[in-house]
């Protein structure tokens, strides 16, 4: 039954990413049902720096300081305090490039981070992230274009759910908000 979830969800978030591809199209208009689609889904260029693939170990840190061009260093959850003692701007909405900081709990005594690569909605986003999971499969890896779910009361990405590697929604996090790139780094991509 899982697997069934699983093909399922690949399938959907599939015609998520090739509708998304078609917007640039220049053999002609986009049938209608493509446009309606997309209505709410943000398609903007990268905003994220290159990563070379590597087969080390990595932390979520190095690969969201390294992806986003937040020139932060430390524990994941201090960034969100560093951010406003470097003057880094800081809020309650997503946007491409800007980095998600998860709260640290007894469940991630570090915190977390993950650099949003694509807004679906206003509760739905999609992150790039490395040593996110619970077994030697997902840890230290980089995971590209993970959903993740708004599920705080006031809409304010202070709680969220990401979608893990088995294509299901785990345990609820508490989150500080989001890191936004130096308007530079934005621009240079």
């Amino acid at each position: 039954m899982r697997l069934i979830g699983i093909v399922g969800l690949c399938l959907m978030l599939s015609a998520c990413f090739t509708t998304a591809k078609s917007v640039s199209r220049s053999d002609g208009p986009m049938p209608s049902d493509t446009v309606q689609l997309l209505t709410n889904v943000s398609v903007p260029n990268s905003h994220l720096n290159s990563f070379a693939p590597t087969s080390k170990f990595l932390q979520c840190v190095p690969y969201a300081r390294e992806v986003s061009g937040i020139e932060i260093y430390g524990d994941a959850w201090t960034w969100w305090a560093q951010a406003g003692n470097q003057n880094y701007a800081r809020g309650h909405q997503p946007q491409v490039g800007a980095v998600l900081t998860l709260r640290k709990t007894s469940r991630l005594k570090l915190g977390h981070v993950a650099v949003v690569s694509a807004i679906l909605d206003d509760r739905k986003i999609l992150v790039n992230q490395a040593n996110w999971g619970g077994d030697s499969r997902t840890r230290g890896k980089v995971h590209y274009r993970q959903p993740v779910v708004d599920v705080s009361p006031n809409n304010d990405w202070s709680q969220v759910r990401m979608m893990n590697t088995l294509g299901t929604f785990g345990r609820i996090y508490p989150a500080h908000g989001f890191i936004y790139q130096p308007r530079e780094t934005a621009e240079a991509n």
